[in-house]
């Protein structure tokens, strides 16, 4: 897909403040991040054991990248994200309700369409914290977002001190929708004509329940369904004021539990995934409840940065029109 360049579009910064600034965000946003959520960071995996279910099915059509490991005669995949392997974490370490783990997670989506926010190399930070039964609800699922939107704000403030050009706002107040609110309000737009829409008055939003069936029939975004309670998850958004559009910087929630995982398993036909390890020591109860979702390293640089393409900000590998187009608009892909 070709790259969008605003017209007169100039970098808030040079190549190398954009480097310091890089740093200084993803140390400063770690540290406030841990600090609200109680957080402790850890090791993760580039690659997982096919056979154990602990690779995250996006879609259901995304194909990994796998490769075949002879001495052991098994097979790795290049992980889409870790929200299994975290709550396997969790389990195995022994973690009590009220903590959790952040990840610094990179990760090769090979059939994502690239644009100017999306590429085929993902970097966020991912994590998960084990919760109780009674936490398990819309309430502190709130309570959550609004803590991760305050460290948002939080190293917005600290990265301005820093490099004085920088100018964007982020409101720290969370508006709350869910997607069958929003097909109501606009029935005749598109899902992300939708969120544009609600995103333009409400400049900082969460947007509920993202991968159940609406009322149309239709679902507002894709969701797979062994890991995000449909009825208890989001996607974190900002108006972004550069490139005009709703901007999407963290997609999480509540986990499934047995109940759910089996309804929404069988919602999607996906049944046989239930003989898998991961599956089977969730339906079993083996697990702990936990909340948790994945924060783009890249998609927050975009937007704190205020820059127009994700290539600003991350090193990948573009098509022939993008580098073009990029080049011939005096932006850097790094």
């Amino acid at each position: 897909m070709e790259a969008y360049i605003p017209s007169g579009y100039r970098p808030l910064l040079g190549i190398n403040d954009t480097q310091r600034a890089i740093a200084a965000l993803k140390h400063t946003f770690e540290e406030a991040l841990s600090r609200r959520l109680n957080l402790l960071r850890v090791s993760a995996p580039l690659f997982v054991e096919a056979s154990t279910g602990l690779n995250d099915d996006l879609n259901g059509v995304e194909r990994p990248v796998s490769f075949d490991i002879p001495d052991g005669g098994k097979e790795g995949q290049v992980v889409h994200s870790l929200a299994k392997w975290k709550r396997m974490a969790l389990h195995r370490y022994g973690f009590a309700p009220g903590e959790g783990i952040y990840t610094d997670m990179n990760a090769i989506r090979r059939d994502e369409v690239m644009d100017n926010l999306h590429s085929i190399y993902v970097d966020q930070w991912d994590w998960e914290k084990v919760i109780t039964r009674e936490e398990r609800n819309v309430d502190y699922l709130k309570s959550t977002v609004r803590d991760i939107v305050a460290a948002i704000a939080e190293t917005n403030e600290a990265l301005q001190g820093l490099f004085p050009g920088l100018n964007v706002d982020i409101d720290p107040e969370v508006s709350f929708v869910t997607s069958q609110e929003l097909e109501d309000l606009w029935p005749d737009m598109t899902p992300k004509e939708r969120e544009n829409a609600f995103l333009r008055e409400h400049h900082t939003a969460f947007i509920m329940q993202i991968g159940k069936k609406l009322k149309s029939g239709a679902i507002h975004d894709g969701r797979a369904p062994d890991y995000d309670d449909w009825d208890l998850n989001g996607d974190i958004m900002f108006w972004n004021e550069l490139l005009g559009c709703a901007f999407e910087v963290s997609s999480m929630g509540i986990r499934v539990d047995p109940e759910s995982l089996a309804r929404q398993l069988a919602e999607r036909g996906c049944e046989e995934r239930s003989k898998l390890t991961f599956h089977k020591m969730l339906l079993e109860g083996r697990l702990p409840l936990t909340i948790g979702g994945g924060i783009g390293q890249s998609r927050l640089c975009m937007l704190l940065l205020k820059k127009a393409h994700i290539g600003e900000v991350q090193a990948s590998i573009w098509d022939d029109n993008t580098i073009r187009e990029c080049a011939y608009s005096g932006v850097t892909l790094l």
